[in-house]
């Protein structure tokens, strides 16, 4: 598991599916009777079983499984742009073509650089909705194992 700064905000990300899994938490009867004692007892042996069925561990804090994508938004786009249009329109048209040069490159360069960024965000979203999707999963997977495991020791668990 990675944790650095950068997946700080997965922890923020992943709040929504958290939220989802602390509503959906399971409601546990003692369908035989169990006192109080013996309930927290059952419950913290299921919880250690379905944890090592699992490897997933709900207590812990969210991580991450992969690190996440880039997040630098680039910058420069029409002057890089304006500079090569101007220089290339300087050539072939003197200053009056290194005006239309110039605004010609950095409108291009300006268009590349947002569809850059673009295409950054994306990739983060798409990041961030795997790694959410891989802790629904992983949690759904504990859930069962805990249901199961506390079935079987007598409890009614919805």
């Amino acid at each position: 598991m990675i944790v650095s700064i950068k997946s700080t905000f997965v922890i923020i990300a992943l709040a929504a599916v958290l939220n989802i899994s602390l509503a959906n938490d399971l409601m546990v009867f003692p369908a035989k009777g169990q006192s109080d004692k013996q309930i927290e007892q059952d419950k913290y042996s299921c919880y250690g079983w379905a944890k090592g069925q699992t490897g997933f561990d709900p207590m812990k804090t969210p991580t991450t499984s992969t690190p996440p994508p880039s997040q630098t938004k680039k910058s420069g786009g029409v002057v890089k742009g304006g500079l090569g249009g101007a220089a290339l329109g300087g050539i072939f048209g003197g200053s009056k073509g290194a005006k239309r040069g110039a605004a010609a490159g950095g409108l291009i360069g300006g268009v590349r650089q947002s569809s850059a960024n673009s295409a950054s965000q994306q990739k983060t979203e798409q990041w961030q909705q795997q790694e959410a999707s891989k802790y629904a999963n992983n949690r759904d997977k504990y859930n069962r194992a805990y249901s199961a495991c506390l079935e079987g020791k007598g409890y009614t668990v919805k």
